[in-house]
């Protein structure tokens, strides 16, 4: 059984960084394709960063490319996204997820995804 647990969000002015810290336990870390989806009010989970260590690749939506940077250390089992020039509409609570091996979903989507934390808010006022 994998354990994720977020931390790090808050309430931040438009223009300011936060990094998000996701600590993993439980099964083999560094084969785990890692994401961070965001769910604002009102609208459905989505997707907005993965890292495949294996293959090292990452992923972005449109919305945050140049702006979110996501990262891994697998000594400590914890993915991180950091959030630079951050937006009113970024606004949401974030969730980092486990991709395992067997699961042949796309990183992009939430089926991609076998485990789930329970989410950080992070809130950015204009």
């Amino acid at each position: 059984q994998v354990q994720l647990v977020e931390s790090g969000g808050g309430l931040v002015q438009a223009g300011d960084s936060l990094r998000l810290s996701c600590a993993a336990s439980g099964g083999t870390f560094n084969t785990y394709t890692m994401g961070w989806f965001r769910q604002a009010p009102g609208k459905e989970r989505e997707f907005v960063a993965a890292v495949n260590w294996v293959i090292g690749r990452t992923y972005y939506a449109e919305s945050v490319k140049g702006r979110f940077t996501i990262s891994r250390d697998n000594a400590k089992n914890t993915v991180y996204l950091q959030m630079n020039y951050l937006k009113p509409e970024d606004t949401a609570v974030y969730y980092c997820a486990a991709h395992l091996p067997r699961n042949t979903g796309s990183y992009y989507s939430t089926g991609g995804y076998d485990y789930w934390g329970q989410g950080t808010q992070v809130t950015v006022s204009s």
